[in-house]
């Protein structure tokens, strides 16, 4: 008999694979942006750079605009059809902008074609804030047990870190040859493959919860207003200190990879010595460490539990951030930075089921929605702050201790590893035991302790990665999702 090629179940293996044909289309699509705008649309010009960076903040803006408004409609809505919805969305804005590509570059002022990617990334982006929270809701009933959530949560993990590793080489092949069209309908018919995917899943209609989170209120057909279930998701949120401890360690340590994030092309061809033209095996090591740690979370998880995974998960890349920035040659730099992106991607696994095991169903959309936001918020903030004070306050410090000398770039990193390990300490004493809907929720009581592949509060969390700690970012990202 031929074996089965199937991931955990049928449904959630043909959900991983619409994501991974679309993942890798994203990271095409965003490279060959990158590629047009800086080479074809403001070439030779001064402010080419600004135009780059135009694409990363349309893609932040609709992050932070969309993002928390987007969890009320996806905790109304049904998440099947939500996430066909924005499949087809996505598709027809990639495949519109790619007809109206084939136009010549100068058929139309530099600013038109800009402010034609910039509003294209940014729907994208803001459908995106759509698809992401139904998605990390629908696995919840795909998905059971804490040691099988963790497998799924490190699958779809592992399947981000290639599409990083596959699509930017994929992508210049294509913007070079066949020209920037053909990529962008790639990424086109990439939203097919998912849309056909996601269409074949089969998901138990959901049970019409009260729109204001009462267990006793509205039905569906009597919805409150959008604002009023806004609110009522804050307060939730709010009311459960297990996910506001978990939503504080995730900012602190997102500002410490927020500051690797902007810094590492300073560190790596100042402090290790490398040629720029090398920084793509940066990348890869950063990819590498993503794939081991996420095909190593579920075995963790099921080892030592969900909880003690993610502080010591943070502990660790703490700890190996702090030596990333004391290195000053290019192997040892490469080999650090693969074994601190491995505990901090198990970490990140860990994250899905303690989130989603504190919130009941009618509010796992929002719960999604304020993670997201504010974490990118927090990277944002991190980027500006790291680049300001490399620029202006530390730009020309000097100094040492216990004869290690102390440069402003490996002191930021150091800085920013230090804050990885503030947050752990921080996690170890704030999730002493996980919180359920039932006995936690907006009283925000504490649940029993969890054992190791059990179900973190006897609660059904789904597996796909919420926006915590994000792992260090490659040189060229940006995918929609």
């Amino acid at each position: 008999m031929a074996p089965r090629l199937t991931l955990i179940s049928p449904d959630f293996t043909r959900l991983w694979f619409g994501q991974a044909v679309s993942s890798i289309g994203d990271m095409v699509f965003s490279t060959t942006l990158m590629l047009w705008v800086a080479t074809v649309l403001a070439k030779d010009e001064s402010w080419a750079p600004a135009a780059v960076s135009g694409v990363l903040v349309a893609g932040g803006t609709a992050v932070l605009v969309v993002g928390p408004i987007a969890g009320v409609f996806v905790d109304r809505w049904d998440k099947r059809r939500t996430m066909l919805g924005t499949e087809v969305l996505r598709g027809g804005l990639v495949a519109l902008l790619a007809v109206v590509s084939f136009l010549p570059a100068d058929a139309l002022p530099a600013g038109v074609w800009l402010t034609l990617v910039y509003g294209t990334v940014l729907l994208l982006h803001a459908a995106a804030r759509f698809f992401a929270p139904a998605r990390f809701t629908i696995i919840a009933d795909l998905v059971t047990g804490d040691a099988d959530r963790a497998r799924a949560a490190g699958i779809t993990q592992a399947t981000s870190q290639t599409a990083l590793i596959v699509g930017p080489p994929l992508a210049a092949p294509l913007f070079f040859t066949l020209g920037v069209q053909w990529a962008m309908l790639f990424n086109a018919l990439s939203y097919l493959v998912s849309y056909v995917a996601i269409a074949s899943v089969r998901v138990a209609p959901a049970e019409k919860a009260p729109a204001d989170g009462s267990g006793t209120g509205k039905s569906a057909g009597h919805r409150s207003g959008v604002l009023r279930e806004f609110v009522a998701g804050l307060r939730f949120f709010g009311r459960s200190k297990f996910l506001v401890a978990l939503l504080v360690f995730a900012v602190i340590g997102q500002f410490g990879v927020g500051a690797l994030n902007t810094l590492n092309i300073f560190f790596t061809t100042e402090n290790l010595g490398m040629s720029a033209k090398l920084f793509g095996y940066v990348g890869m090591a950063i990819g590498v460490g993503g794939i081991v740690g996420a095909l190593c979370a579920g075995r963790v998880v099921q080892w030592i539990g969900t909880r003690r995974t993610t502080w010591v998960g943070l502990l660790v890349s703490g700890a190996l951030l702090i030596a990333y920035s004391r290195q000053t040659g290019f192997v040892g730099g490469i080999i650090l930075l693969v074994l601190f992106t491995i505990p901090l991607t198990v970490l990140n696994t860990a994250m899905a089921p303690l989130l989603l095991s504190a919130a009941s169903a009618e509010y796992r959309g929002r719960v999604v929605a304020v993670f997201q936001p504010m974490t990118q918020l927090a990277a944002m903030v991190a980027a500006a702050l790291s680049g300001w004070l490399a620029g202006t306050l530390l730009r020309d410090f000097d100094g040492s201790v216990a004869g290690l000398r102390f440069g402003p770039i490996d002191t930021i990193i150091a800085v920013a590893g230090l804050c990885i390990l503030l947050a752990g300490l921080y996690a170890r004493g704030a999730l002493p035991a996980p919180e359920t809907a039932e006995d936690g929720g907006p009283g925000g009581g504490p649940a029993r302790e969890e054992k190791p592949g059990e179900p973190a509060g006897g609660a059904e969390a789904p597996a796909t990665r919420p926006a915590a700690v994000r792992s260090p970012a490659p040189p060229r990202r940006g995918s929609t999702e």
